[in-house]
């Protein structure tokens, strides 16, 4: 704690002296204003249009399940499949990005998606499915745990947990938007001769090639670059910044290779993979299991299939500021994750759309809401290379679970003739992801201050 009390009286002395006689206090709120305002809205957006190109197979899946004649089976293998080149590509990816810069690194990231996310339409049977699914998600790795680090050199620790939960806001807004969004585009079915399902993966492909276009002109890789500040504000940014990171290297010294090795770092693995299982198992099958509840038209399903990510939304920013209030973060993921264990195996005995949706809303919130405590745990102990590496093998393991997810849930919906083994699964899961938060508590590397 004396140490701790030491290191903030020091950035605060450094802040002083950068900014003349402007008080500290004054000199950060006008600096991390300018900086959300610039960088949070765009990167928010970004992510939301990552979403879309992720998941707008769950929708397109109502119409070209029956065009292509494909099974549950199918379908999810070919939904899960992106998970897998991109997590083969996760770690490279991010560390490439660490030595090339995000602005560069991030636009190549969104043309080259963008481009097989139009390609999509093409499809024709199971094997172009799967091959154009396994492309975009080799093209897409990188892409969070990139500008996760991105924001910890935006953002001292104090505030990150906040800024990533508003950053990972897409994650429900996506479908908020992109469910009635969706169902609009599928009745543009037959319009010149493409179906509904292909003009899905047109529209919602094309802005990611846009942005990425955007991006090369607008982010800005390091504060010490940022013209849009004041040099006060940029100077203060920087050292503030740069001051955590080398306190936090001075004290853990971790290298890449022992940040790859380092058990803390496989438990935060774990615990997301299991988070992350639960929300693409969720994600992939929600409008699928809107459509079994009653007789919806497609757009009714959209609007439906957004309430659960409505409700995490608004769970994701109360939890996120209220993990940076108190500076406690564990308990802010385990809790979450086992009420999200909760609404899973309600959802599997109440399929009726009133306690059904709010059975999946309360699952929604439990595996989505958690995003911002959690992402601020890495680069407590981890800075540059080896928080890029760690960050990334973090969510390389995760992203495991868009695949394991979908395809479980797919898998034993086919075996059995019902969603409720794969809501089961998915629950079971999300009790041990909670449950691994016990001995978190107990890491050396996380006790230095209040987790």
């Amino acid at each position: 704690m004396a140490r701790r009390i030491a290191g903030e009286r020091r950035l605060i002395t450094t802040s002083r002296d950068l900014a003349g006689a402007e008080p500290h206090a004054s000199l950060a709120e006008r600096t991390m204003s300018k900086v959300g305002w610039r960088l949070l809205p765009f990167l928010l957006l970004l992510y939301i249009v990552a979403w879309f190109d992720r998941v707008n197979i769950s929708f397109a899946a109502l119409q070209m399940n029956a065009d292509l004649g494909f099974s549950k089976t199918v379908y999810a293998f070919g939904a899960g499949v992106f998970f897998v080149s991109y997590a083969a590509f996760e770690l490279p990816s991010n560390l490439i990005l660490a030595r090339v810069g995000a602005r560069l690194w991030i636009a190549r990231i969104m043309i080259t998606w963008g481009v097989l996310s139009v390609a999509m339409l093409f499809v024709k049977g199971p094997l172009s499915y799967y091959a154009l699914r396994f492309l975009l998600g080799l093209a897409e790795a990188g892409f969070l745990p990139g500008v996760i680090y991105y924001l910890s050199n935006w953002y001292p620790s104090s505030a990150r947990a906040r800024a990533v939960s508003w950053f990972m806001l897409a994650i429900p807004l996506a479908p908020v938007i992109g469910g009635p969004l969706a169902g609009v585009i599928l009745g543009l079915d037959g319009w010149h001769g493409l179906d509904g399902w292909q003009w899905l993966f047109l529209l919602e492909g094309l802005p990611a090639v846009l942005l990425g276009v955007v991006v090369l002109f607008y982010l800005t890789d390091a504060p010490e670059q940022a013209r849009w500040l004041e040099p006060a504000e940029r100077e203060w940014l920087a050292a503030t910044v740069r001051a955590e990171q080398t306190a936090a290297e001075r004290r853990h010294a971790i290298g890449l290779g022992a940040a790859l090795k380092h058990p803390t770092v496989w438990l935060l693995c774990l615990i997301l993979f299991a988070c992350q299982t639960g929300s693409y198992g969720l994600q992939f099958w929600v409008p699928l299991i809107v459509q079994g509840m009653a007789g919806f038209t497609n757009l009714e399903i959209g609007l439906i299939s957004a309430i659960p990510y409505l409700a995490a939304a608004i769970g994701m920013i109360l939890i996120g500021a209220s993990s940076d209030r108190s500076g406690e973060r564990l308990l802010h993921v385990a809790i979450p994750t086992a009420v999200g264990a909760v609404g899973f195996v309600v959802s599997a005995f109440y399929t009726s759309p009133v306690p059904g949706l709010i059975a999946l809303s309360i699952a929604a919130v439990g595996v989505i809401s958690t995003r911002g405590p959690f992402w601020a745990l890495p680069t407590r102990f981890l800075n540059g290379r080896a928080a890029a590496g760690g960050i990334a093998l973090i969510n390389l393991i995760a992203s495991i679970g868009g695949f394991v997810g979908p395809y479980v849930v797919g898998f034993l919906t086919d075996l059995t003739g019902s969603y409720a083994a794969g809501m089961l699964f998915l629950a079971l899961l999300m009790l041990l992801g909670a449950l691994l938060c016990v001995p978190l508590r107990g890491a050396k590397v996380l006790a230095e201050e209040s987790v």
